[in-house]
């Protein structure tokens, strides 16, 4: 495995930290005092999206926390009711409204919600507020390799960044391997399957063997894939405990044990090609 950076370099030459934390379930009062133990605890990626109801507590966060906001990636993301031209960029001053920012470094597309063929007008929008520098780098979440080629054949422009569902269950290999011919970064929500895995016996003896605890062993192992990974928690010991994932390494051997735990039947979320939830 190659080293592992604790951070991951774009193709638009922007670079974001590789371990970030997420907010989804995390209500709008929770995630201020969240998302300030968080960046205590030395995160420096803050994942949010306007369908959590919660932009207004972790922007109320990071402007308490006392670290400056030049030293803080945010990234908040577009609902699937607001495809299109005008609508997008409605949805995305509404974002920064709450945020309570004149800019985001990273801007997302939630889901392609192909049925309502939307997806690529709400991109197009997307690099319109990248060229304007309001969104100083740009994304989609649960796009298809399919979804991901209409982009490019429609707008000449990829994504710096698909966020998926990734996890020991559910490993994404195609993907992953059409992300790293496209130089797109993936990045990994639910990568903790969701407390699944905690007893995992696999997952459990690569745990004692480096006296680690399983969630450190799973980011450990998203992070030495290259992903990015935004673990999500409210407790401030899991908190610290996610962060400290950096400081050891996961041998050929362990490595080979979890990529035997991918399943074909491992996803937990939506498909994507028939997610379309409009609220």
């Amino acid at each position: 495995m190659a080293e592992v950076t604790n951070t991951v370099l774009f193709h638009d030459g922007r670079s974001a930290p590789r371990l970030g934390f997420g907010t989804w379930q995390v209500d709008d009062d929770t995630a201020a005092t969240a998302v300030r133990t968080a960046l205590a605890t030395g995160y420096r990626s803050i994942d949010t999206a306007a369908f959590y109801g919660n932009e207004a507590g972790v922007g109320k966060g990071i402007a308490e926390s006392g670290v400056p906001r030049d030293q803080i990636f945010v990234a908040t993301k577009l609902w699937n009711d607001q495809h299109g031209h005008d609508i997008s960029r409605a949805a995305f001053n509404e974002s920064l409204e709450k945020l309570g920012m004149d800019y985001v470094d990273l801007y997302l597309i939630h889901w392609p919600v192909p049925k309502n063929d939307l997806y690529v007008e709400a991109w197009e929008t997307l690099i319109q507020l990248r060229d304007e520098g309001v969104a100083k780098s740009i994304g989609v979440c649960n796009f298809n390799i399919n979804h991901l080629e209409r982009l490019l054949d429609e707008t000449g422009v990829l994504p710096v960044v698909n966020q998926v569902e990734l996890h020991p269950l559910f490993q994404q290999a195609a993907l992953r391997q059409y992300h790293a011919e496209q130089d797109i970064i993936t990045e990994a929500w639910s990568p903790l399957g969701r407390g699944q895995l905690w007893e995992h016996p696999t997952l459990v003896s690569i745990a004692d063997k480096h006296k680690r605890s399983v969630a450190q062993v799973i980011l450990c192992w998203h992070m030495q894939l290259g992903n990015m990974v935004i673990p999500k928690s409210v407790t401030p010991s899991r908190i610290r405990e996610n962060f400290g994932s950096f400081d050891f390494t996961l041998d050929e051997q362990d490595i080979a044990a979890i990529a035997e735990l991918d399943s074909p039947d491992g996803r937990q979320g939506p498909d994507p090609e028939l997610f379309r939830l409009p609220k």
